[in-house]
């Protein structure tokens, strides 16, 4: 009967503690379960803190920006995908594409410039030929288009009536200076001054002192005087013909010095910030494939010429041979580096360029294709500057990129940003609808029609905690920035749309007398 009993007692036992035991399991799965989701939120990971503007710049550590605003914390939570932005291929159609990625990496860009350009002489090494008195051409030294010449050659031997009475009158002066040598000092002094002037004179018409030194030495009249070359040079156009009566004035030979040359580029405007006097310039003559000759970029016109859009870059080439001649045509290559210090790069054929947005693909792996919006800078040698909306190391698309567009009908992807494809479909709803919307009261400063910008000077956000500023946006409706104007109130919403910028998703002018939403 006892035994009995105990095993009576033994089972009430069991079940009360089975029966507690079941509550307080209870209890306590449900306070491990909640301790677990606390737990979670408090390893949640940040990544990194961006800046609370919307800018390109990221800092690992808490900081600051210019204005004393915190930037904001980005948790690992933040960074996962929602299933509306991310395009799915299979492995095996990935494979039959032949699709590449490539990492973003930071580089060192060294822009190329190239212009087309052709040799010119150098202006200030040109010289005509003329005479400042009336005459005839006796004989030609020089008689062919094309010939060089060295200072001092003999050109032509003229007559001129001018040129003996000059002659005549030195020697005449020479003559009264001895008769009067046993005279008065005055009276020498005053006939050498005329010695001096009937000399002068001859010089001011370009008579060579050689010709005057054999004047002095024989004291006879020259009937033909020699007209010498004063520079070195190539005759690039002969007017002189033997026996011709030619004028004062009258140009006779074109010389020109093509020890150097002028190389003129024909510069895009859009490339000019690029280009700098003493920088280097590689020039490719047609004429000579086999041939690089390098310059120096020595003077930047100051005008575009507006048919074309180009300015002229004139480059300083020595051309001691001979080879380089005017009019030829040739290449220029003007290396420009953007920058001292490495930037973050992803190559051209990375980039979808939609009219309004540049995107990249960034491969997740497995066929996973996530499309981002960047802000580019300057392209150079195949490579484009990212200034936001990708990190070092993420890999892009670089190959078969167009063809997971066509794939995967990426432009409804695009445009549906933060919506399920119901939302793409149908329409009914704002393309902000699954974003935060911010509000806030402004007056436009500009509008950019052709980049679908407004500048705005608006009061503070208290969504964002900005202060009253003035900002660049883009408006998701171009067409409809034709019916605003600079000075004007407006109310606005805008939304962040990636890498932290914020683009106007509606405008209405103070009033009401406009309200466009982007749908």
């Amino acid at each position: 009967m006892k035994s009995i009993v105990k095993l009576l007692l033994l089972a009430l036992t069991v079940i009360a503690l089975m029966s507690t035991g079941y509550w307080w399991g209870s209890s306590q799965s449900q306070k491990f379960a909640y301790g677990d989701t606390v737990q979670t939120k408090k390893t949640k990971k940040i990544l990194y803190y961006r800046n609370p503007m919307g800018l390109p710049d990221t800092s690992p550590v808490p900081k600051k920006d210019s204005m004393g605003m915190d930037y904001l914390p980005v948790y690992d939570s933040d960074e996962s995908l929602s299933d509306q932005s991310v395009v799915t291929i299979s492995t095996e159609k990935v494979q039959k594409l032949g699709v590449r990625s490539e990492a973003a990496i930071l580089r060192e860009l060294i822009r190329t410039v190239r212009a087309v350009a052709t040799v010119q002489i150098d202006e200030r090494k040109q010289y005509t030929v003329v005479t400042k008195f009336e005459g005839w051409i006796h004989r030609l030294y020089v008689n062919t288009t094309g010939q060089t010449v060295k200072k001092g050659d003999a050109l032509m031997d003229v007559y001129s009536p001018e040129l003996i009475t000059a002659q005549q009158e030195y020697l005449i002066a020479v003559r009264g200076l001895q008769s009067v040598a046993d005279s008065d000092p005055d009276v020498r002094a005053a006939m050498q001054r005329l010695i001096a002037g009937a000399l002068q004179k001859l010089r001011n018409w370009d008579i060579a002192e050689a010709e005057l030194r054999r004047l002095q030495q024989t004291g006879e009249v020259q009937q033909y005087m020699t007209l010498r070359a004063k520079v070195d040079g190539v005759v690039l156009e002969k007017q002189a013909v033997m026996g011709q009566r030619f004028m004062p004035g009258e140009m006779l030979y074109q010389i020109a010095d093509l020890s150097s040359v002028w190389m003129l580029a024909d510069v895009f405007e859009q490339d000019l910030g690029l280009i700098h006097p003493g920088q280097l310039a590689t020039v490719r003559i047609d004429a000579y494939p086999d041939k690089v000759f390098n310059g120096e970029v020595a003077f930047i016109y100051p005008a575009v010429t507006p048919e074309t859009r180009t300015a002229i870059v004139r480059i300083i080439l020595a051309n001691p041979d001979g080879l380089l001649k005017p009019a030829m045509y040739a290449h220029v290559e003007f290396a420009s580096i953007h920058s001292k210090d490495k930037v973050l790069t992803v190559p051209d054929s990375a980039v979808l360029d939609t009219g309004t947005r540049r995107v990249v693909l960034i491969d997740l792996g497995a066929g996973r294709f996530e499309p981002r919006t960047v802000k580019l800078g300057m392209h150079a040698d195949g490579y484009a500057e990212v200034l936001g909306g990708l990190r070092a190391g993420e890999a892009v698309v670089v190959k078969a990129n167009f063809l997971i567009d066509a794939e995967s009908n990426f432009k409804n992807a695009l445009s549906g940003f933060g919506q399920n494809h119901q939302e793409t479909m149908t329409s009914e709803q704002p393309a902000s609808a699954s974003r935060m919307i911010h509000r806030g009261e402004g007056t436009i400063k500009a509008i950019d029609l052709a980049h679908a910008t407004v500048t705005l000077a608006h009061g503070s956000i208290e969504s964002l905690q900005w202060p009253a500023m003035t900002m660049d946006f883009r408006f998701l409706e171009p067409a409809l920035l034709q019916s605003f104007k600079p000075g004007q109130q407006i109310s606005f919403e805008m939304a962040e749309e990636s890498a932290g910028e914020f683009v106007l998703v509606r405008m209405e002018a103070a009033g009401g007398a406009h309200n466009h939403r982007r749908h």
